[in-house]
């Protein structure tokens, strides 16, 4: 069993094509032990987004902080705020942003722990 905090993950910078303005943390994932998930925490700053991007298994997404838009792959943009639960399907194009000028969009992703 593993008891940890959020503020006591390490946070790293996502460097990747499409990205703009997005940490995360692992606070539980495959190293500890989990059999079948990770859990991550994704921030994303001011005027960020995530890449526009689908995959093989369905991730699931609660809005923990703050609000944004998930982009669908039609273009359109779904608002989202604190307490929103999001399930992503396998290979359904999606993007999230935060349009905001001041505050922070932060979601908790639950994905197989392949994808961590």
């Amino acid at each position: 069993m593993k008891v940890t905090r959020l503020e006591d993950t390490a946070t790293v910078e996502v460097n990747m094509e499409g990205v703009k303005g997005v940490t995360k943390q692992v606070p539980i994932s495959a190293a500890d032990g989990s059999p079948n998930f990770s859990f991550r925490v994704f921030t994303v700053e001011p005027g960020g987004h995530t890449p526009s991007h689908k995959h093989d298994s369905e991730h699931l997404n609660y809005i923990i902080e703050g609000s944004g838009v998930i982009r669908t792959e039609s273009g359109e943009d779904i608002e989202l705020k604190k307490g929103d639960f999001v399930t992503v399907l396998p290979n359904e194009q999606h993007q999230y942003r935060n349009n905001s000028a001041t505050d922070s969009f932060v979601m908790i992703c639950a994905v197989p722990k392949e994808y961590e």
